[in-house]
């Protein structure tokens, strides 16, 4: 009598996983499958401007507000990373101190306030209905973890306006992985500003001048690791873009990314007993965990600055003023910290961004001449 019933309890239980009521069955087929999204389901993307908020003035300060909010965020981002990652704590007149060296905390703390961040608007705000598979965010994450471990390693070896003039560049390998992933082709002005973007920094490298000894100084370690850091973020942006396709909200992919980033910060943490440390030296220099607190937070709003000027006037005008962040960034560093350029960097520093604003020029011009543009790279994960 048991086996009979124990019989028809397993099969009650087969059918009622397979028919999706269950839990199991629903969370393996998210994370595997996905979910195939419904009609019903589609949430109406929203104009960029309201009727009532069509007058000039309005869309003057909203783009006032925008660009502000993206300056400030990186700029202070910018600013915190290089002190984190080249100055000492706790320093006196007796003791030099010591560095936080483990680049791997920062990223993850960057990631656990970006994950809370996410998390809360998608609560908050309505958002499509999910279908893509929770494994394919895995390798953007993987590729976006290195990349921002090798861009905090990389301050240890080159100065601050090498590594986002090298930054400025990743043009090339984003154009370089576009063939590779998304099998994309390219205009003739593209490769030429490419190009245009190689001698500017082969330029600056070429004719840095002397740095204060407290700043490190361009070295093949440094040059490998920003070789690194841009080839794992070109993948993320092609790989990102790839994601998309599943008709996604920008917060959304920001949560699943940083879910998995998150989740491999850590192990990779506790596997070395680095966890720990990071936290003892923050609670010994309290400077440091509120430099930690801040970059986490200058991170997670500035991705949202992302979203919502790319939703408000286009990728065209957030190029032109990141493109801008990375001038005022070199231009801030060498005033706070030290750093000299020479009238050689200096012009190829000119011909870096003068080719960067080239690049939006004539995607603008492509667009208002109905030719299909490249499209821009995704902006979830910029840091």
């Amino acid at each position: 009598m048991v086996p009979g019933y124990l019989l028809v309890q397993y099969f009650r239980r087969k059918n009622y996983l397979e028919t999706g009521r269950g839990l199991c069955f629903p969370l393996v087929k998210a994370c595997v499958f996905g979910n195939e999204p419904k009609a019903s389901d589609e949430v109406p993307l929203a104009p960029r401007t309201e009727a009532a908020e069509t007058t000039p003035m309005w869309q003057a300060l909203k783009l006032l507000f925008c660009a502000t909010g993206l300056q400030v965020s990186y700029l202070t981002w910018g600013v915190l990373q290089e002190r984190v990652m080249t100055r000492s704590y706790g320093a006196t007149a007796t003791s030099p101190g010591e560095r936080f060296t483990d680049s791997q905390f920062l990223v993850l703390m960057n990631r656990v306030l970006a994950l809370i961040v996410a998390g809360l608007s998608c609560v908050l705000c309505k958002q499509p209905r999910h279908g893509a598979p929770m494994y394919r965010y895995s390798f953007a994450s993987l590729s976006n973890v290195l990349s921002s471990w090798c861009q905090y390693e990389a301050l240890k070896f080159v100065s601050f306006p090498t590594q986002v003039l090298a930054k400025a560049s990743k043009v090339i390998p984003v154009m370089l992985m576009g063939k590779l992933v998304s099998r994309r082709s390219y205009e003739h002005w593209e490769y030429l500003t490419a190009t245009l973007i190689s001698i500017g920094v082969s330029m600056f490298l070429l004719s840095s001048g002397p740095e204060p000894r407290s700043s490190p100084a361009t070295t093949l370690s440094g040059l490998i690791l920003l070789a690194g850091y841009i080839a794992f973020d070109s993948f993320t942006s092609n790989w990102q873009d790839a994601l998309f396709a599943y008709k996604m909200s920008s917060v959304q992919m920001m949560f699943g990314v940083n879910f998995f980033s998150c989740l491999f910060t850590v192990g990779s943490l506790l596997e070395q007993g680095a966890l720990l440390e990071g936290t003892r030296f923050m609670g010994r220099h309290s400077e440091f965990a509120a430099h930690a607190l801040l970059l986490s937070i200058c991170s997670a709003c500035g991705q949202l600055f992302i979203f919502y000027t790319i939703g408000q006037f286009g990728a065209a005008v957030f190029t032109i003023i990141m493109t801008l962040r990375q001038a005022f960034a070199i231009l801030l560093s060498c005033l706070l910290y030290g750093h000299t350029v020479t009238v050689v960097g200096g012009l190829g520093v000119a011909v870096v961004f003068a080719a960067l604003l080239l690049r939006v020029y004539a995607r603008g011009r492509l667009k208002q001449r109905g030719k299909k543009a490249v499209p821009v790279e995704s902006p979830v994960q910029k840091v």
